[in-house]
Parts: C-alpha cells; sequence; structure tokens
C-alpha cells in the first residue's frame, strides 16, 4: 500500500458518555465484532490470543468504573482502528480531555432511559469546540427508555446539534426486538445470547415482511410506521460534509449488552467517519497527514500498565509522515535528537513490537523518561503542537508517607504519577511545609494515587485534607510579591509543575472577592501559554 492508502484505511476514536451508560460495555463488544477477541468481556494469559479488556487497572473491576483512558488496536474490514475508552466520572474529565485530543471522531454512548447527562453535556461542549464529529449510540433499549422521538428533540434542542436517525428502534423494554436500518430499509432481528458474550444471531426481513409484522401487535407495527414516516417528513436530512464538521451527529439505536445494533454501529461509522485529519501547529501552521515529515505528540504517559514490564509507556499519536522504529526525531521541548528504539502497538496493557505506523495510529514508546504530556516528536523542527490545557483543580490535599523506611518508594512512585497528570503538584510560595501538596479535579483521583502508591510501589500513605476550593493560574508579567499582599484571607499564592504562578482560594466567594478588588490581575481557569 502507498502511504496515502495506509492514512485512508485508518480511524483513531474515542468512546465517551455518563458514568454507567454502557461505555465499557460498547469497548468490548466493538472488540467483539471487529474480531479481536472471541468472547465479549474475556480475561486470558494465553500469548496466543488476543483477549483483553479495556479495564486493566485492578481499581477499576473493583469499583466498576473506568478510571485510565485504554488504546486498543485493531484491523477491521481493511480499517486500521485505534480505539480509545475513556473514563466516564467527571473526577477523571482531564484524562478524557487528552484523549479527545488525539482522536478524529467520537462516539457519544447515552442511556435511553435517561437521555442526556451532566457529563455527557461537558464532554460534548470539548468535541464541539475542536469540530470532532460525534456519532451517537442510544443504548439499553431492552430496558424501559424514553419516547425515542423525545431522545432526538433533546439532543437537538439540549446539544444545540442537528440529529439524524440511522435506524429506528423495533419496540423498547421487554419488546426490543431490533432495528431498522433506514439506509438499507431492512428490519434486522436480534436474538439474545448467554451474557451477551456471543455475537447476536440475526435475520433480515423487509419492513412490510410477514415476518415482521408477526413480531409485533398491530398498535407497535402501526406506531413504528408512524414514526419512520415522521423522520422522513420532518427529520434532518443526512449530510456528509455537516457530519465531519460535527454539526449533525447520526443516530444509531440498540443495546450494547445484547449485542443488538453493534455492528451495525460500527459499519455505519466506519463508513461516515473521517481519516485522519490536518493538524494545526503553533503559530497557526496546517500539518497534513500526508506531509513527508513524522510528527506526533505524546497525550498519555502510564506506568506499570503490566507487573511483567515495570516501565513507563509515553501514548503517541501520529499526525503527519510515517513512524520508522529506531528513527531519530528532535523532542521538540527540549531541543534534543533522540531515536525511538521501544516502540509498541497497544491492546489494552498487552502490547507487541511496532515497527511502523502512519497518521492515525498511536503508538506506545518506553524508556523515555524526559517525554512529558503535551510534548512534539517531530523530524521537522518547525513542527510543534500546541500544549495540551489542564484543568482547575478543585480538591486539594497534602499526601504522606506512613513510613520513614518507605519515603525513597513513596518520593519515586509520586514523581511518576505526577509526571503522568493523574494529579496536579502544587508548592506553596513561602511555606515551610515539605510535605507534597496535590490538586486534582475531583477526589476519586486521591484514592487512585494512594492506590497505585500501594500496590505499585510499596508506599503506604495518608492524606491530609488542605484549606482550598479553588486554583487559578496568574499571568506570568503579574506582580507576584504585590500580589501576595493582596490575597484575601485564607489564600495562598503558589507554583505549578511548570514554575507558574497561581493563586489558591478557600472558596469561590473569596475568589469573586478578589477579581472585584484587583480587576487588572488577570486569572484563568486553564495555565497560560507559554511563550516559545
Amino acid at each position: 500500500m502507498t502511504p496515502t492508502e495506509e492514512i485512508a484505511r485508518r480511524r483513531a476514536f474515542a468512546i465517551i458518555s455518563h458514568p454507567d451508560a454502557g461505555k465499557t460495555t460498547l469497548t468490548e463488544k466493538f472488540l467483539l465484532y471487529g474480531g479481536a477477541v472471541q468472547l465479549a468481556g474475556s480475561v486470558t494469559a494465553r500469548k496466543d490470543q488476543r483477549t483483553a479488556t479495556s479495564d486493566w487497572m485492578e481499581l477499576e473491576k473493583k469499583r466498576g468504573i473506568s478510571i485510565s483512558s485504554t488504546v486498543l488496536q485493531f484491523d477491521y474490514q481493511g480499517y486500521r482502528i485505534n480505539l480509545l475508552d475513556t473514563p466516564g466520572h467527571k473526577d477523571f474529565s482531564e484524562d478524557t480531555y487528552r484523549v479527545l485530543t488525539a482522536v478524529d471522531g467520537v462516539v457519544m454512548v447515552i442511556d435511553a432511559g435517561k437521555g442526556i447527562e451532566a457529563q455527557t453535556r461537558k464532554l460534548f461542549e470539548i468535541c464541539r469546540r475542536r469540530g470532532v464529529p460525534i456519532f451517537t449510540f442510544m443504548n439499553k433499549l431492552d430496558r424501559p427508555t424514553r419516547d425515542p422521538m423525545e431522545l432526538m428533540d433533546e439532543l437537538e434542542t439540549v446539544l444545540g446539534i442537528q440529529a439524524y436517525a440511522m435506524n429506528w428502534p423495533l419496540g423498547t423494554g421487554s419488546d426490543f426486538a431490533g432495528v431498522y436500518d433506514r439506509g438499507g430499509k431492512q428490519a434486522h432481528f436480534f436474538e439474545r445470547t448467554a451474557g451477551g458474550a456471543y455475537r447476536a444471531p440475526e435475520t433480515i426481513h423487509d419492513l412490510g415482511a410477514p415476518a415482521v409484522r408477526a413480531r409485533f401487535s398491530d398498535e407497535t407495527y402501526a406506531r413504528v410506521a408512524e414514526e419512520l414516516e415522521t423522520l422522513e417528513i420532518a427529520g434532518s436530512e443526512f449530510d456528509q460534509e455537516k457530519v465531519l464538521a460535527g454539526q449533525l451527529t447520526p443516530v444509531l439505536f440498540g443495546s450494547a449488552s445484547n449485542n443488538f445494533g453493534v455492528q451495525l454501529l460500527l459499519d455505519s461509522f466506519l463508513a461516515h467517519s473521517s481519516p485522519p485529519r490536518s493538524r494545526v501547529a503553533a503559530g497557526g501552521r496546517v500539518v497534513e497527514p500526508t506531509e513527508p515529515a513524522f510528527s506526533g505528540f505524546v497525550f498519555k504517559i502510564q506506568a506499570n500498565m503490566d507487573p511483567r514490564h515495570r516501565d513507563r509507556i509515553a501514548f503517541v499519536r501520529v499526525c503527519s509522515g510515517k513512524f520508522t522504529r529506531e528513527m531519530a526525531v528532535t523532542h521538540a521541548q527540549s531541543g534534543k535528537r533522540v531515536r525511538l528504539n521501544s516502540s509498541h502497538k497497544l491492546f489494552g496493557r498487552e502490547r507487541e513490537t511496532v515497527d511502523e505506523a502512519y497518521p492515525g495510529d498511536v503508538i506506545g514508546l518506553v524508556g523515555h523518561a524526559g517525554f512529558g504530556i503535551g510534548d512534539t516528536l517531530t523530524e521537522d523542527p518547525a513542527i510543534v503542537y500546541d500544549e495540551i490545557p489542564r484543568f482547575a483543580p478543585e480538591v486539594f490535599a497534602y499526601i504522606h508517607s506512613q513510613s520513614t523506611s518507605q519515603f525513597k518508594r513513596f518520593r519515586e512512585g509520586l514523581d511518576q504519577l505526577l509526571q503522568e497528570g493523574v494529579v496536579q503538584g502544587l508548592k506553596v510560595a513561602d511555606s515551610m511545609r515539605q510535605t507534597p501538596l496535590l490538586a486534582a479535579v475531583g477526589p476519586l483521583q486521591f484514592e487512585v494515587v494512594q492506590y497505585r502508591l500501594e500496590s505499585e510501589y510499596g508506599a503506604g500513605t495518608r492524606l491530609e485534607n488542605a484549606p482550598w476550593g479553588m486554583m487559578r493560574w496568574v499571568a506570568p508579567d503579574t506582580d507576584t510579591e504585590a500580589l501576595g499582599g493582596a490575597l484575601p484571607s485564607g489564600s495562598a499564592l503558589a507554583t505549578d509543575a511548570d514554575e507558574q504562578p497561581v493563586v489558591l482560594f478557600p472558596s469561590e466567594w473569596a475568589m469573586g472577592y478578589f477579581q472585584r478588588q484587583n480587576k487588572a490581575v488577570e486569572l484563568s481557569a486553564t495555565p497560560f501559554q507559554k511563550a516559545r
């Protein structure tokens, strides 16, 4: 294949949702229908089987939620798919945001019984700001649901995006039997399998076939026919250009747990989504995937994914050119030339050596302690991608080592987790305390830090709540000495890991009071861009 053909067959996308909408279940079913696993949700130690789960961390299994984003790469019907499962819980929004910088499309999973929820809306807004194409999967049709027409209307009114139903549910709840594919003009009926572990047996008929009418009461059949007619007359028209611009979302209905409609969703996404898109680098330069010089950026760092490999992986999204193992590139942030020797294709926590990769691929690089989140790797030093913004933390705590004998392991592990971006580390100005101060979007991030320090580094810890509830970055040219004297009671001046000044406020009221009294001081909920 030519490089252009290799690029055209790549798809990099993430699955996003509110917690418990079925995101990780859908990820497993994509792997099942994509042929990457033979049994959905299975985990095996056999090296000759490509079976893994996206929730690989033991804490994820205990809590029943996704804590860390996961890369799953596999081939399906001529496509090379890079699928990224993301955390749904709001406390891990930063990890999800980083992933969204590395994809060209998303599948948004919505619980059809609940409709659009808070985290769904927040993630959607991030996608819309980046112009990422969004495909919507109305999940859990096998349970009691809201009216499908209401769900479609909610997408358009609450999220402000046009919605086009690619298929339509044939019944809901215990009567949910399948979906009508509007493009193929055929009804797809499915049969349940034990635990949804295998592909659901499927039969396909024309909508007016006797076998279809026999599945429903006259009332249900008439209602479905009326809804489909309404969609044809009053619904949005399908427009591929609007889909790729993030202005129209194709909507598909189904049940991930029972495998109803999963293959239709996967096939529809691949047919209508975008191959790798151009990227905007610093200075407004547009970098096309076909540009000959290799470039990419680090969007995630993870240590100790596999107990057999106590190492550190930098996840890199390839943006242009061709990656080849052992190639030499420039690390833009340090200006150093580095050789990329240990490169891997990723499937959950499983890995295998990869010799080449193209735009749209995600590769894992091992053995580069100097790489940080947002860093650019490139053959052309003129290409530097913008940094990945961090979120303003809302919870703060000091973390103590429980034992002096474990302090070295504690410090080593904490430094690694801070570099991964699991939480942020702060240093309070003029403070004599040596205890590390951590800052996070939500308290579950602290739980992850403590769990990983204990399980991966053998370091027990104790948390001490800190008295702040808000943080804002301060413009770099601010006179911080004068600023310190103007802060309200209970506030503090500090610096982040990049030595950028921040202010810690005890409450939102205190921050508002400070801003009213000091209108010339510029505060921001995200770090100020550093001068290049």
